[in-house]
């Protein structure tokens, strides 16, 4: 029965169904076959109430608002005038200036797509404007906007810890290094490239002086709160001042006074549109999680994550077996379907065993999150390919292609997470 509700699941995915849609016509497959353990509609409906009745829902809208003030106060902008400053007058300089800014800005807007669309508008057009491949621009864009997925405060990790019960403030701690290791490997790639097919010096010179024309301090001073936010959100959640669901709160609140009172690039009378953007963006991913609660708990009942555990340990008979099914899996996973149902719904499944095997929920949300990154910009799915395809005008496959060696360096950069292993398990201990 398991099977026959994970095939209706996926073949209605496959029909391009909403994916609440496929988890409900999951979810009551056992109920028309009158299975063991099936239960009523009532309790389904109860329990997709009871899972939006969490706390830690919170922190997804107020995430996402605070994402949504910081883009349209023209954050990314600032950032990536900084960054440029420092590196941009060096070889593959512009490109590392695009990634570092999207490694920023990943703290800010805790979604992919999110980062890709707010710094791709501002830097596919300059790098394509200094002499770069336009395809080479939109695949670094949507390569780096992977790191909005990794870099706390993540998304994904919210929704992971929320369906597996795993500390989020542990799962924010733990993304740091995955992502700063991953950035540095895609920078590494863009020196390389830039050194193998060259630059136009002469434009990118003259692009440099007009940023550093007006001097380190008067940028940094100009820039001072954009490069706060992540200071103060992780800071507080760091230093135990604040839970994460607090942290959104004090997000929020930062975003409105940087955005009304300091760059003043929001105004009151815009601010009921910027509230029904955020719940345009949010309310698909509550109703997700109250429904994924309900599929969740009729896999539970039939005794589907029995069948499943039963069928991984079969074939991975130690923890380093499981890890590569693990890493497998997700990697083609991310390639049809999106970051948030895969974690919601395999993440309680895979959670207790991979405790099973000793592993720590907390690396286990760490690897899979990042190899669900990847499914960002591979095809079919590949959200990222389609944001700056609108922005740079190539087609989705075409910056596809061009972000393959991106992507093997960051399949490199999965493959050494197991050496962040001990600082994930430090920070679940903490938090």
């Amino acid at each position: 029965m398991a099977g026959l509700e994970f095939l209706i699941f996926f073949v209605l995915l496959a029909l391009g169904y909403p994916i609440i849609m496929c988890m409900i016509g999951g979810a009551i497959t056992p109920l028309a076959m009158d299975a063991v353990g099936a239960t009523s509609i009532a309790a389904l409906i109860r329990g997709a109430f009871s899972g939006a009745n969490s706390p830690n829902i919170l922190c997804l809208p107020l995430f996402i608002f605070a994402g949504v003030l910081m883009a349209e106060g023209g954050i990314s902008k600032k950032l990536f005038d900084v960054f440029a400053y420092f590196v941009g007058n060096k070889t593959g300089g512009m490109p590392c200036a695009v990634i570092i800014t999207c490694l920023f800005y990943g703290a800010i807007s805790s979604s992919g797509a999110a980062t890709a669309a707010a710094i791709g508008a501002m830097t596919i057009p300059l790098l394509i404007e200094l002499g770069y491949d336009a395809k080479f621009a939109a695949a670094t864009v949507a390569v780096s906007g992977g790191l909005g997925v990794i870099i706390p405060p993540s998304g994904p990790f919210m929704m992971y810890g929320m369906a597996t019960e795993t500390s989020i403030g542990a799962l924010f701690m733990a993304g740091i290094l995955p992502g700063i290791l991953v950035a540095c490997l895609l920078m590494f790639y863009a020196v390389t490239y830039c050194k193998i097919h060259g630059e136009d010096k002469a434009k990118i010179q003259s692009n440099y002086q007009k940023i550093a024309a007006a001097g380190f301090l008067p940028l940094l001073k100009d820039s001072f709160w954009a490069l706060l936010s992540p200071v103060i959100i992780l800071g507080g959640i760091y230093a135990g001042i604040v839970t994460p669901t607090e942290a959104a709160a004090v997000s929020v609140f930062y975003a409105l006074f940087v955005s009304l009172f300091i760059y003043k690039t929001v105004s009151f009378q815009k601010l009921p549109e910027l509230l029904r953007s955020a719940v345009k963006s949010a309310a698909p991913i509550c109703f997700l999680l109250a429904f994924a609660t309900a599929f969740g708990r009729t896999l539970s009942l039939i005794h589907a994550a029995d069948i499943v555990q039963n069928a991984i340990m079969t074939i991975a008979t130690d923890k380093i077996s499981f890890l590569i099914v693990v890493i497998n899996a997700f990697f083609l996973l991310g390639m049809v379907m999106d970051t948030g149902p895969a974690l919601i719904i395999l993440g309680p499944i895979l959670c207790p065993i991979a405790e099973s095997y000793g592993i720590d929920p907390v690396h286990l949300g760490v690897l899979m999150v990042c190899n669900l990154a990847v499914g960002l910009v591979t095809p079919p799915f590949g959200l990222n390919l389609f944001v700056t395809s609108s922005i740079s005008g190539e087609q989705p496959m075409t910056i596809g292609k061009s972000a393959i060696p991106y992507i093997g360096v960051f399949v490199i950069a999965l493959s050494l997470l197991p050496l962040c292993r001990s600082s994930a398990c430090c920070w679940s201990k903490k938090f």
